[in-house]
């Protein structure tokens, strides 16, 4: 198996992306870039990579951090994950931006009520940042809580998406 592997710019600092089959399977931070490609290897076994064509996701990107908040929208994603991962993260992408919504509200939009800290653990184990836009996920008092970029970021999104004030 083939993973194509480019390196990203972003007001918040550099990321890195991998792609598999067309599709993102893995975009973060280029700091926390070992943790994710455990996890990618993990979930994929062995993989060679290669460089790839990062001029689409730079693209999406520059745009996203200009302002248009839907630039992301036509990527396809690929994250992986359990059965209840998934329904997280697809809980997560219909999130608007400019919107917040708390774990337990996810826990409640995937049927299972209880299972709030399930839900945290699946937006902290997310490997597709912005994509699937974790930090939109609060704490229920409106705090903000883990975000693996750390809470400043998670405010600046959160700020630059118009869900806070600055």
């Amino acid at each position: 198996m083939e993973i194509e592997i480019c390196a990203l710019t972003s007001p918040l600092g550099a990321v890195t992306a991998a792609r598999r089959d067309g599709a993102l399977c893995a975009f973060g931070f280029s700091e926390h870039w070992e943790r994710i490609e455990r996890g990618l290897r993990r979930r994929c076994g062995a993989f060679t990579t290669r460089a790839g064509d990062s001029a689409p996701l730079q693209g999406a990107l520059d745009a996203y951090f200009a302002g248009d908040l839907a630039a992301f929208d036509a990527i396809p994603v690929d994250p992986g994950g359990t059965a209840f991962q998934r329904a997280v993260w697809t809980a997560l992408r219909r999130i608007l931006p400019g919107a917040t919504t708390t774990y337990g509200a996810l826990a409640r939009a995937i049927d299972h009520p209880t299972a709030v800290r399930a839900v945290g653990a699946a937006n902290g184990a997310n490997p597709i940042w912005l994509l699937i836009p974790c930090h939109r996920a609060i704490g229920a008092g409106g705090a903000l809580t883990g975000y693996a970029g750390g809470l400043e970021r998670k405010r600046w999104l959160l700020q630059h998406e118009g869900a806070l004030r600055a």
